[in-house]
């Protein structure tokens, strides 16, 4: 399995747009769609990654319970399907009602937008304020897989209280790990380091 770390962007960074399919229902999503939540998570995740399944039940969970309480939040996956065919959109359609995500889980095709994020690894959180600033980006917790640490998402649900009640953000905030992303061929971003 290999590791691969967040890229840690500059917190202020602005969000970038985004006009993406959502499988399960045929619609494209923007980030328009969202603009009066006081709070925007976007996820880069995918299916088939063993650091996704890990905090699935998890992160499902932290959707129903922080959505009702402002927090717009989308998933994104951006892996290369000829590649990974347990990530296509047919596929996506089945993850969402196996993992019962109650938000979008959108369909990045040519992987623009992982790239215009700076994504790296599934999962990948990027969490912003009202103005669509990056207020957190980082772990869900620092539980991995075969850690026996137990998932609680405990370090996005601090930094999820802290922008919504008007806070700083964290201070310490730790880079999520997982797989990296499936680039298609000779489409891998220049950001890796």
């Amino acid at each position: 399995m290999a590791r691969t770390p967040s890229t840690m962007q500059e917190l202020g960074t602005p969000a970038p747009d985004f006009n993406l399919l959502e499988p399960l229902t045929g619609e494209r999503r923007s980030l328009a769609d969202f603009r009066d939540a006081p709070a925007m998570l976007v996820v880069f995740m995918c299916n088939h990654c063993p650091y996704v399944i890990h905090i699935r039940d998890a992160l499902a969970k932290f959707a129903r319970e922080y959505q009702p309480r402002g927090l717009a939040m989308v998933g994104i996956n951006a892996n290369d399907v000829d590649n990974y065919p347990a990530d296509s959109p047919e596929k996506m359609v089945e993850e969402i009602k196996t993992a019962g995500y109650t938000f979008p889980y959108l369909y990045d095709e040519d992987q623009s937008v992982a790239k215009a994020y700076h994504a790296a690894c599934t999962p990948d959180f990027f969490l912003y304020d009202a103005d669509r600033k990056l207020f957190y980006r980082g772990q869900f917790d620092d539980s991995r897989p075969r850690n026996d640490l137990p998932v609680t998402g405990r370090d996005l649900a601090a930094a999820v209280e802290a922008v919504l009640a008007g806070k700083p953000a964290p201070a310490e905030q730790i880079p999520s790990l997982g797989c990296n992303i499936k680039w298609k061929p000779g489409n891998e971003p220049d950001y890796y380091g």
